[in-house]
């Protein structure tokens, strides 16, 4: 795995948090994209995109492969802000919430991507989705390195390692 990242932040409201991570990447913002805007470049990293249309209003379906068949975590929603090579925004209907990549050059090259994660739940799922997200992001890397995720070997022991770390912060 790549190295890591830098530790993500949330904010709650009542029951509505908010998660934020900042990561500066090496890759030009067309690499960038088409890693979180694409159904290709989604399944190196976080899901399986059975469906994305990749337009404002579009519909996006994502299926979580860290599981075995039939057993996976499947999400559907719509693409609700979409700015080419600029922003993807996906709003699902799960407890997932609305997932936000903002990216924008970078001034020494590369991209900074601001990653968001809007959400209702307890203070549990806020940790639980505070590691998910670091982990798939270091995921991310490494896809963005040319390491994408072998699903089939995944297991949760990263994940507990960083919902440790959240759960102590």
């Amino acid at each position: 795995m790549s190295e890591s990242i830098e530790h993500g932040t949330s904010r709650t409201v009542g029951d509505t948090h908010t998660l934020r991570f900042l990561l500066h990447l090496p890759q030009p913002v067309e690499e960038v994209w088409a890693a979180v805007a694409t159904a290709d470049g989604l399944r190196g990293w976080l899901a399986a995109a059975d469906v994305l249309e990749p337009r404002l209003g579009g519909a996006i379906t994502l299926r979580w492969l860290t599981t075995g068949e039939g057993e996976a975590t499947v999400a559907t929603g719509w693409v609700t802000a979409w700015d080419v090579e600029r922003i993807a925004e996906y709003t699902l209907a799960s407890f997932h919430g609305r997932i936000r990549f903002h990216l924008s050059p970078a001034l020494t090259g590369g991209t900074t991507l601001r990653f968001t994660n809007e959400f209702r739940g307890d203070d549990d799922l806020r940790l639980d989705c505070l590691a998910a997200w670091h982990n798939h992001l270091e995921y991310l890397l490494d896809a963005l390195d040319g390491r994408p995720v072998y699903w089939s070997a995944w297991t949760p022991d990263r994940w507990r390692e960083l919902r440790e770390v959240y759960a102590g912060r």
